[in-house]
């Protein structure tokens, strides 16, 4: 006779087989029970613990290309526990799957794990009315991988970790937290639709908003870009924001090319500088010391420009061989790339390295200021000219092809540097009447008005230490993605951007940020990231083939199709809430964004598949609410959660199995059956890599910002064919790339801005 114990040992039951052929039953995984069984009465003491667990893995071992449905049972098994623990823990019959919503918020309040904003903010009758919307059933949309991360990462627990906060539970709190403060007249609706959006995995929001809504820490956003001052309390200042922003979960990107090169004088005395090596291991140290309690350590991508005299050092940095002193291994690298820069890797021709800030001590301008303002001619190319001409300035003269050489070379072992168009992205920044772009952030999708913050003064006053700065544009990422794979199908575009966008414009106003110029930054753009997720899952499911020209229309219809919702449903924000602070003055205003995009001709007459004319005219007379709207982040995990494919990648095989600590995880591409295997097959490493450029190049003309765009190569790639894809990325107007992922080498993917 077997006996069950459970609650670590304090309850002792008979093993009744019937009992749990039932619940494998209900579950949908029946053809486990007999080997289940047989493990179970071969011991004379089985812990209920045990039985879940070898229930779980008994239906992952079912789970093939033949049967990707397992999946979901294991899930069915996992959400059983879950419900039996929350509901011991909240003390309610498990049967029932769901307790008292408002019991949790006022529970997880008292302890400290919730702010009490949701409860100072609605009524005890409109929590209640809105626990009503939650949808148990819609539990059984999450694979295995999805739930299982939802829950061991996102989910709200005590300070011991046991588990009270629900999958529903969680989209409703998102949803009552991000509408708190809309009009009380329509506020309850509002919540209804993101509740909608959030359950039927529509769409996701980024990472720390999905972890930190609602609770009593941490930020909603996912990524910042701060721009380093050539000084010396500058770039202190940057550590220290760095560092506060990434023990809250932030990652980070920082533009150094501002900062003097190695050799470059220090109050007039000649060679005194060492270059910005040093300060990026300074970073480096930061990343890896401000862990967030040890959970993840933080991560930080650092940009220099190709002309930067410190570029060559600069490319070597994550490299495993050479000298330690000059490596920093826990940072990530981008290269940012001038056009006449990429005609003469083209061309072969020569390339010329300054210090930027002998530049600007000698021509009496900073390179970096500048871009070119059309293809083939304008001011960066002008200002360069007059350096490479100037008798008067130290230059280094390279062969661009060597340049590029060592680019690549550090992609093929590291997966870095990241790949910034500058030119492109400044001359389709809607905002360049407020400034400039001069780098990304750490995952490359976000492209908006950057400045240093400056430091002015610091004395005491009345016992108090005052310090005075100058406030810089200090990028903030606030992002959320659509869900392909399930929202084109379902027909719900034109509702759920609606709704995304008033989710990520709130996130703006509600946001915590240790650092006041982010903050300032935040509000006087409003800027936004709406992006997407499950592309190749959306292709299988339509039978096209990614190498097609199929696959390429369909990128730009959909992207057109996602930029009008996403414009219409800001212009309706302005309308509601008033625009932006700096829209006048815009591109968006002028109208110029639509025409450079071939949405509206010179004479205003219509171009696009929509009705651009008019949204460019009402745009005009009404603002937007964002100044900047799209943006596509690589969805890592997230992706997980909506069981569809991350970003706009190809699946890494259709089939395969991730290593776990004590077993193996099966991972099966989305509605994997007869159908879309032929899709699916020809998968990332496989895929000619040209119609993965062709396709971004198809969406990026309706992302007003980036793309996190990845490179998949084997490690037997020659050198003239990563090139040749470079080129075509380049000259195709792509804004940038993001990792080279090569068979060679392993890269981490992001987290940080997974949405």
């Amino acid at each position: 006779m077997t006996n069950i114990t459970k609650d670590g040992g304090k309850r002792c039951l008979p093993y009744d087989p019937k009992r749990l052929e039932a619940s494998l039953e209900s579950a949908g995984a029946s053809e486990i029970f007999v080997s289940l069984d047989r493990s179970i009465t071969a011991q004379g003491e089985y812990k209920a613990e045990a039985i879940t667990d070898g229930a779980i893995k008994g239906m992952l071992a079912e789970m093939d290309e033949s049967n990707p449905q397992a999946t979901f049972a294991a899930a069915r098994i996992y959400l059983s526990r879950l419900y039996k623990k929350a509901a011991a823990n909240r003390v309610y019959d498990a049967d029932k799957k769901y307790g008292d919503y408002y019991g949790l918020q006022k529970t997880l309040a008292s302890k400290g794990v919730f702010s009490g904003a949701i409860l100072a903010k609605y009524s005890r009758e409109e929590i209640e009315q809105a626990s009503q919307l939650i949808e148990p059933e819609r539990d059984l949309l999450f694979t295995y991988p999805g739930l299982q991360t939802l829950t061991s990462r996102y989910l709200a627990t005590d300070h011991a970790k046991n588990p009270f906060e629900l999958p529903q539970e969680r989209w409703l709190t998102i949803a009552l937290f991000l509408m708190q403060d809309d009009a009380e007249a329509d506020r309850m609706k509002h919540v209804a639709d993101a509740y909608w959006a959030l359950s039927n995995l529509y769409m996701t929001v980024a990472t720390p908003t999905l972890a930190n809504a609602g609770k009593s820490h941490g930020q909603l956003s996912s990524c910042f870009i701060d721009t380093t001052d050539d000084s010396l309390r500058d770039i202190y200042g940057t550590n220290t924001d760095v560092a506060m922003l990434s023990k809250s979960g932030g990652g980070i990107g920082v533009y150094k090319g501002k900062v003097r090169a190695k050799g470059s004088s220090i109050r007039g005395y000649k060679g005194a500088s060492s270059g910005v090596i040093p300060w990026i291991k300074q970073l480096n140290n930061t990343a890896v010391s401000v862990d967030q309690l040890g959970n993840r350590q933080g991560a930080i991508a650092i940009y220099l420009d190709v002309w930067h005299a410190d570029i060559l050092p600069f490319l070597d940095i994550k490299l495993n061989n050479g000298d330690e002193r000059l490596r920093a291994h826990d940072i990530f690298t981008g290269v940012c790339l001038p056009d006449i820069f990429m005609e003469a890797v083209d061309k072969r021709g020569d390339w010329h390295l300054f210090d930027p800030h002998e530049v600007r001590e000698v021509m009496g301008f900073s390179l970096e200021d500048y871009y070119d303002e059309t293809r083939g001619a304008g001011s960066f190319r002008d200002k360069y000219e007059e350096c490479v001409q100037s008798n008067d300035l130290t230059k280094t003269r390279v062969p661009a092809i060597d340049v590029m050489k060592r680019i690549m070379k550090s992609q093929l072992e590291t997966g870095t540097p990241y790949m910034f168009y500058r030119d492109e992205v400044n001359r389709t920044n809607p905002n360049k009447h407020e400034g400039m772009i001069y780098s990304s952030n750490l995952c490359t999708e976000i492209t908006q008005n950057m400045s240093p913050t400056q430091f002015i003064s610091s004395k005491l006053e009345d016992d108090t230490i005052v310090t005075r700065s100058k406030p810089g544009d200090f990028v903030v990422c606030n992002l959320s993605s659509i869900n392909l794979g399930r929202a084109v199908p379902a027909g719900v575009l034109p509702r759920l951007i609606a709704i995304q966008v008033r989710m990520l414009d709130n996130v703006i106003d509600l946001n915590t940020i240790e650092v006041p110029q982010a903050q300032r930054t935040n509000q006087r753009y409003r800027g936004i990231g709406l992006g997407t997720f499950g592309w190749h899952h959306l292709l299988a499911l339509n039978g096209i083939e990614w190498e097609t020209e199929r696959a390429v229309e369909v990128a730009d219809e959909l992207y057109e199709e996602i930029a009008f919702l996403t414009i219409h449903a800001s212009l309706a924000l302005a309308k509601e809430k008033g625009a932006y602070p700096l829209f006048e003055g815009s591109d968006w205003q002028t109208g110029a964004y639509f025409e450079q995009r071939g949405y509206i001709s010179e004479v205003g007459e219509n171009l696009g598949a929509f009705n651009w004319a008019d949204l460019m005219h009402n745009v005009a007379e009404h603002g937007l609410r964002n100044g900047y709207l799209m943006a596509v982040a690589p969805n890592a995990s997230t992706s997980v959660i909506a069981g569809s494919t991350a970003s706009i990648d190809p699946v890494f095989k259709p089939f395969y199995h991730e290593e776990k600590k004590d077993y193996k995880l099966p991972i099966a591409a989305p509605d994997l059956d007869h159908n879309t295997y032929n899709i699916y097959r020809r998968s990332a490493y496989v895929l000619d890599q040209r119609w993965s450029v062709r396709q971004n190049i198809a969406r990026q003309r309706h992302i007003d910002q980036a793309i996190s765009f990845n490179i998949y190569v084997p490690n037997t790639i020659t050198a003239g064919v990563l090139l040749s894809l470079h080129l075509q990325a380049w000259k195709g107007g792509m804004k940038t790339t993001y990792y080279t992922r090569s068979t060679a080498n392993e890269v981490e993917d992001c987290v940080w801005c997974s949405s």
